[in-house]
């Protein structure tokens, strides 16, 4: 018998690496060299790992240069139409190997760093995520940039260069600590500063008003300074831009103000504008209304519209006329996708520029505002729409509290028009909200100064118009879309999960990447023993591999053999984190009971990020390290049942959890969970799914069978009845025997001996004010996770699900979500022709 390939000889064989030719390879070790030497300035004798990563990106970026030139050369002939896809957050993690998949380089850097004695996968390990988002909002912006990049669209994504990405998470004596993500500390090879297209951004001042129009006067100025992230398609030659702004103080910042003390207090204050590109604001589906947030959301908004502008402006290519002036043909060249409604200043601001500075009267530049813009709703929350206290903006923005007035008076004429005498009508759709401090409601100015709204998921967007913005809905009924979201194939199988794209791409041809509905064509091998076999296999190895890494890491051993359950998400009580706790201590509980029964071993893993001022969030981690305490320790239980908290979930750990899943939990109340992108990763992955009708899980059992996922719990209906009803969690504790024990277990100090009231706001919250009805759900949820256990004893039926969920994955590529946004939202077509490689 042959002996085992070694990591580095099974990568050889792998055909979606790309090939590694011997004239390639010979040319990346040059230039590695090259770099080592006179970019890192360093030879090998005191070069460290970082230097060789550093040497290996400059070297790969080198192969983006030449296509990211010719791609914008050919956007600036053609003069396609161009959409801006504006968000406060990017979620990229890292960008190395993402660039080695795009380009088709994976396996001759690979075979390069091995004839130079160098580990590929130690190298790619010295690499920061760029973690410039909270979760699944910026991961999406990041999946629609690989997507927009691979499909041909002439995209361009716009946000803030945080110095300060989403905190690190420790986890000390079981509690969550925060601390500084300084990923920029050793420099970022990926982003080139473009200097000479920094904008001003004014706040504060005050406005005149002249007969010749309105000026915004004695404001305070600060640079918007871009740097360029390319952004490659799949092996089209196509290269789109990521513009971040990072904010600069003006030279004469201060220095001409007399009311400073002196000119050494005058430079050191120009940290306070510069602190705006600070720190991204680490809450997810939650609203803070500080002023420094709004700083941000109209930082990227003005220095972004500047831009939008200036290119729209510059004539087309070979044109005789020095510049566009005629703005009506905004919307024919540019689209403007806002993010949530984190940019929806990008309204009331191109409302300004268009009429304060290009003086267009103000029907017309209505028109043009409306059809430039759209946008994407993320939740149904109320405590995560942002409503704007009106003195704030007073004070920060007054020319844009005018404009927003002026929409406001103009929306309700119309509505008033439509509806005479409804006033509650009119209280409901405006966009200031009256009573105690008048609010402005961003969604609202965003649905009224858009020409689409989106949600991301059939039930979302379902829900908005039944709820939220039924009103809305009920006026311009054809403003309303779905898009459900998508997630890039490429990070999340060829890149993350090696073993399965090759497997799939055995079967079926490497098409798929581009176009993922092909994997409907693996339902033929549902029943064929030797794919089945393979797929066990992958999954087999992925588990092991993530095994040694949780030793290595955590040094705690796992039963490689036992179901990994894995719940990672940002930490919320929509989530409920707090039903997977439960069945924990259920189960548990129950193989203490019988300890001689032949249980199905477990290893159930939770990650996740608390806000650092959500103090639920971080007691709902401390329960979970502490039943770990608990369970990991009694000899009872071995190794049947194991619990894991994975310590700062990110973009570049959830690459190493997710192939190696057998158990996605997806378990949020009915009607609260947007869409999640999540699951829809493990369902790619070869993951079964455990989950409610929530969100995407909904099209995911459409596609996939419902039969092939464990589905259990409320649907929308039932909690709706519920809650007219009332939820009484009493009732649940009193009738069901293991909830009460568990609850009592958890209340009377068992998992915290030490501290027996440790968790009594979990339980009090539980018991008396749990707005997403944990106890509703567990009796389902528990006898759901008994058929979980019984499939997974029988590996070949289990496997065969698997198959027809990764058969179903074809709607979850973020190709179709974008395609989609194109036709339907844009006004633009997608299409698959590659350009000609620059050597070409």
């Amino acid at each position: 018998m042959s002996k085992p390939l070694s990591d580095h000889d099974r990568k050889k064989q792998i055909s979606v690496r790309g090939l590694a030719g011997v004239e390639n390879v010979t040319d990346l070790k040059q230039n590695f060299n090259r770099h080592l030497h006179f970019t890192m300035v360093k030879d090998r004798n005191v070069a460290t790992k970082r230097d060789y990563y550093l040497a290996l990106a400059h070297t790969v970026r080198e192969h983006l240069v030449g296509r990211w030139i010719r791609t914008q050369q050919r956007y600036y002939e053609k003069d396609p139409k161009r959409v801006y896809y504006i968000s406060l957050e990017f979620y990229m993690g890292r960008t190395l190997q993402n660039t080695m998949v795009n380009l088709a380089l994976e396996n001759a850097c690979d075979e390069a760093m091995y004839q130079l004695g160098l580990d590929m996968e130690e190298l790619e390990d010295m690499e920061e995520d760029a973690g410039l988002g909270n979760g699944g909002l910026g991961r999406l912006a990041a999946c629609f940039l690989d997507s927009m990049a691979s499909l041909g669209l002439a995209a361009y994504g716009y946000g803030i260069r945080y110095e300060f990405g989403i905190f690190n998470q420790k986890i000390v004596n079981g509690w969550q600590v925060e601390e500084a993500d300084d990923w920029l500390r050793y420099g970022n090879p990926w982003e080139k500063a473009r200097p000479e297209y920094t904008r001003p951004v004014q706040y504060y001042g005050r406005t005149e008003h002249h007969p010749d129009g309105v000026k915004w006067v004695d404001t305070q100025v600060v640079l918007a300074l871009p740097y360029d992230t390319p952004v490659p398609g799949y092996r089209n030659n196509i290269v789109n831009t990521m513009r971040l702004w990072s904010a600069k103080a003006p030279c004469e910042f201060n220095l001409k103000d007399f009311n400073v003390g002196g000119y050494i207090q005058a430079v050191l204050d120009r940290n306070l504008a510069e602190n705006i590109s600070r720190v991204l604001y680490p809450n997810d589906n939650f609203f803070e209304g500080k002023e420094l947030r709004l700083k941000q959301e109209y930082f990227v908004v003005s220095a972004t519209l500047q831009d939008i502008i200036r290119r729209f402006k510059v004539s087309k290519f070979g044109s005789r006329e020095i510049a566009r002036t005629d703005f009506r043909k905004l919307p024919d060249k540019v689209a403007i996708q806002l993010n949530d409604t984190h940019p929806a200043m990008a309204i009331p601001e191109l409302m300004r520029v268009l009429v304060d500075e290009e003086k267009l009267a103000w029907d017309m530049a209505w028109d043009i505002c409306v059809r430039t813009c759209a946008y994407t709703n993320h939740t149904v929350l109320p405590e995560a729409l942002e409503r704007w206290p009106v003195d704030l903006f007073a004070h920060l923005l007054p020319r844009h509290l005018e404009i927003v007035y002026e929409i406001n008076r103009r929306h309700l004429e119309r509505v008033a028009a439509k509806y005479p005498g409804d006033g509650d009508r009119l209280r409901r759709m405006s966009l200031i909200e009256e009573g105690g401090q008048k609010r402005i409601n961003m969604a609202h100015l965003c649905i009224v100064g858009s020409h689409a709204v989106n949600g991301v998921a059939r039930i979302h967007s379902d829900i908005l118009k039944a709820t939220v913005f039924k009103d809305f809905y009920e006026m311009e009924p054809d403003k309303f879309q779905n898009k459900t979201n998508g997630i890039t194939p490429r990070r999340w199988l060829v890149m993350c999960n090696p073993g399965l794209a090759e497997v799939i791409a055995e079967r079926i041809g490497e098409e798929f990447i581009r176009d993922l509905d092909q994997l409907q064509n693996l339902r033929k091998y549902v029943n064929d023993e030797a794919f089945i076999r393979d797929v066990a296999k992958v999954k087999q190895e992925n588990k092991l591999k993530f095994a040694v890494h949780l030793e290595e890491h955590y040094k705690v051993k796992i039963n490689p053999n036992s179901m990994f359950d894995i719940q990672v998400k940002r930490i919320h009580e929509y989530k409920r984190q707090l039903l997977n706790c439960l069945h924990m201590i259920t189960y548990y509980n129950r193989i203490k009971k019988e300890p001689n029964k032949q249980w199905t071993p477990r290893t159930i893993m939770v990650g996740g990020k608390a806000a650092p001022g959500y103090h639920t969030a971080k007691m709902i981690i401390r329960l979970i390290t502490a039943i770990g305490e608990i369970i990991n320790n009694d000899p009872v239980v071995g190794d049947r049942l194991k619990i894991i908290f994975l310590e700062n979930y990110r973009v570049t750990l959830a690459e190493k959890a997710i192939p190696a899943a057998d158990l996605s939990e997806q378990i949020s109340t009915a009607g609260t969970e947007a869409s999640g992108t999540g699951n829809m990763k493990f369902m790619l992955n070869g993951a079964l799914t455990i989950g409610t009708m929530d969100g995407a899980n909904v099209e995911m059992a459409e596609e996939a069978g419902e039969g092939n996922l464990f589905i259990f719990g409320m649907r929308v209906d039932d909690v709706d009845a519920l809650d007219k009803k009332g939820y009484h969690a009493e009732e649940y504790y009193n009738r069901l025997p293991e909830l009460k024990q568990a609850i009592d277990q958890i209340a009377g100090g068992f998992f915290s001996p030490k501290q027996p009231d440790l968790f009594k706001e979990i339980i009090n919250m539980l018991m008396h004010h749990d707005r997403f009805k944990v106890f509703a759900d567990y009796e389902d949820y528990m006898k759901c996770q008994e058929e979980v256990n019984a499939l997974y004893k029988n590996p070949k039926e289990w496997t065969k699900k698997v198959i027809h969920n990764i058969a179903g994955c074809g709607k979850f590529s973020s190709d179709r979500t974008i395609a989609q946004y194109a036709r339907e939202i844009w006004g633009m077509e997608p299409t698959l022709e590659k350009f000609a490689a620059p050597e070409k």
